[in-house]
């Protein structure tokens, strides 16, 4: 029964300190990626791509002043999210925007009143 807890032990700087700091995520790449789906025929590709550019910018910089405020769980929990499985090539790259909302949700909801 106790025999996975050294694992655990083992593993648990390994989230912590993954979590400790805000990722760095390509922007530049996401909002490629995510644009060409997403284009608005009005502004045209290179307008979308920038203000998704602008948006994850933003994002990126208000995480990282908020970022201690998170708590560890959230952050691991939101990273695992934002991220997830996106090692194959066609994957949707991690957004800022998306790490950012997750958490402020996250936060959000232990406001919530338990009824």
């Amino acid at each position: 029964m106790f025999a996975h807890i050294p694992t655990v032990l083992l593993t648990l700087p390994l989230i912590f300190n993954v979590a400790d700091t805000v990722p760095n995520f390509n922007i530049q790449r996401g909002c490629k990626v995510d644009s060409a789906s997403a284009s608005d025929p009005n502004a045209g590709m290179a307008a979308t791509i920038k203000r998704c550019v602008d948006d994850e910018q933003r994002a990126k910089d208000q995480l990282q002043t908020q970022w201690p405020g998170f708590l560890a769980s959230d952050r691991a929990m939101c990273m695992s999210v934002a991220v997830g499985e996106k090692a194959d090539d066609n994957a949707m790259p991690p957004s800022y925007v998306e790490l950012l909302t997750c958490l402020q949700d996250q936060q959000f909801a232990r406001k919530l009143p338990k009824n």
